[in-house]
């Protein structure tokens, strides 16, 4: 498995000690999951965020951001963010807070 240990040492920083959050190997990478849900990861060098199926298209249309597609069809509700798009704290905290926000409107697993 292969990830960017720096990225996913910024998203943790990010995420801050909430109740019910894990990480789990995922997608070839390191998956954050609160009560049980996927909330984002890193995967490679990108940031993985799972936005939603209501938050896709408006995700996609962000700069950096790009099809999640490693399996050859693209996940809907999940992009990838390359590293240009989450440089700053303040573009990496904007992606994680997306992400809390649907992962927060899911029921726990």
């Amino acid at each position: 498995m292969t990830y960017d240990d720096g990225l996913a040492h910024r998203v943790r920083e990010t995420l801050g000690d909430r109740h019910g959050l894990t990480e789990k190997e995922l997608f070839g990478g390191i998956a954050f999951m609160l009560e049980g849900n996927v909330v984002c990861g890193v995967a490679d060098d990108a940031f993985v965020a799972r936005v939603g199926a209501d938050a896709y298209d408006d995700a996609l249309a962000e700069p950096h951001a790009r099809e999640m597609d490693f399996t050859g069809r693209p996940m809907t509700g999940m992009v990838f963010v390359d590293p240009p798009g989450i440089a700053s704290d303040d573009a990496l905290g904007s992606w994680v807070d997306r992400c809390l926000a649907h992962a927060e409107s899911l029921p726990a697993k």
